[in-house]
């Protein structure tokens, strides 16, 4: 007996979720974890620079969803059930293997996605039995992972008809599988709430994404340099569109964490869930921010539509946090503020929008001077009716 203790301790059975009741602080496994999914988006923003259409913009999406469904769910995984035992670092090496043997493929894929496909199926069973496993240790766990295992079990199936129809039907097939994958948070939200029990975004499990989307930026970042390093001989305005394009990228960071760090989530499984699913669109718009910046900086004739789908990324990416704000838990303070900056942050990315739908021939450094005068412009205004409240009400800006 003494030594079946000694061994569960030293393997460490899954946490049962009802236990998660504290705050904690994120692992060096988890941030090492989060480095290796990136790896794998960078290899299909790198895809997509390369194949600014159609078909690369709708390769970058479907490939973008599978990944992040997986960083989601090892992340959500671990933050409910992960300890310091040796089955949690196990599982989650085994999946960092997956994620990077698919980064392999993916740089070595040129036409035929029948490897990739391969891999994403055993990512597909492999966090299947991840969430059907817990309820081998707690069997009250059950009743809440029938939904992840059968429609996960139904995804993979869907997942393995790709390998033998024709390339027309995945515009069908590929929806379904992308529905099974991201039902299941709601349909246990539907179990739980039956149960009178709750299950709330830890905090812990928001600033991971807060993290992974910072990591996200380093895409931008590298974009820029990448995108001046293929100029052969730099004279000084491209340094000035280098200087350019990092204020850019700083701006938009600025605005995101502004209204989205430090604050806490709405409280619901539902809510939590839609947060996560509001991410996707943001993080995609940030790949074609990125994607665009790496061949933006040569004046070429596919200046026009760089700028366009750099414009196009920028107010997509606005939107998606005036999205996100409200379904999040802000200070009083912003109770008489919140609808002015929502309402400014959409007449920003739809101006951002109209820019990139209207066809027109801007240097590069004219360019980017406007996309930084427009953010900046926003972010003055944002400050300015933020401390304007603030001296109204009496209240010092560090207590808020």
């Amino acid at each position: 007996m003494k030594l079946t203790k000694s061994i569960s301790i030293w393997w460490g059975p899954p946490k049962d979720f009802d236990s998660n009741k504290y705050e904690r602080r994120i692992s060096w496994l988890e941030l090492f974890f989060d480095l290796v999914y990136v790896v794998a988006i960078s290899q299909i923003t790198h895809r997509l620079a390369h194949h600014l259409n159609i078909e690369g913009f709708l390769e970058n999406i479907c490939l973008f969803t599978l990944i992040f469904w997986g960083w989601l769910n090892g992340s959500f995984h671990h933050d409910l059930h992960g300890n310091q035992g040796l089955r949690t670092r196990l599982m989650m090496l085994w999946q960092m293997m997956i994620i990077a043997a698919i980064a392999i493929t993916l740089k070595k894929t040129t036409d035929d996605y029948k490897g990739v496909t391969i891999l994403f199926m055993i990512m597909q069973l492999y966090i299947t039995y991840q969430w059907w496993s817990v309820g081998l240790y707690d069997k009250s766990h059950r009743q809440y992972n029938i939904p992840y295992t059968i429609l996960f079990l139904i995804s993979f199936f869907l997942m393995s008809l790709t390998l033998y129809i024709s390339h027309y039907w995945l515009k069908v097939i590929f929806p379904l599988i992308l529905l099974c994958n991201y039902a299941p948070p709601f349909i246990s939200h539907r179990i739980l709430v039956r149960t009178a029990k709750t299950l709330d975004l830890s905090s812990s499990m928001f600033e991971r994404m807060g993290l992974f989307t910072i990591i996200i930026f380093g895409e931008l970042v590298i974009g820029v340099v990448n995108g001046i390093s293929e100029i052969k001989t730099l004279h000084f305005i491209d340094w000035i569109n280098f200087t350019l394009a990092i204020s850019v990228v700083f701006s938009m960071w600025w605005i995101f964490f502004t209204f989205v760090s430090s604050r806490k989530v709405k409280r619901g499984f539902d809510k939590a869930s839609l947060l996560e699913l509001m991410y996707i669109p943001a993080l995609i718009a940030l790949g074609f921010v990125a994607a665009s910046l790496s061949s933006f900086f040569i004046e070429s004739e596919h200046t026009n539509g760089y700028q366009r789908l750099f414009g196009f990324g920028v107010a997509a990416f606005l939107f998606c946090i005036y999205l996100i704000m409200d379904l999040l838990v802000y200070p009083d303070v912003f109770k008489t503020l919140k609808y002015s900056m929502r309402l400014s942050l959409l007449f920003t990315a739809a101006l951002f929008l109209i820019l990139s739908l209207i066809n027109y021939q801007l240097s590069i450094t004219t360019y980017l001077i406007m996309v930084e005068s427009i953010l900046i412009i926003e972010i003055a205004f944002l400050n300015y009716v933020y401390y304007k409240q603030l001296l109204l009400e009496g209240i010092d800006p560090s207590e808020v």
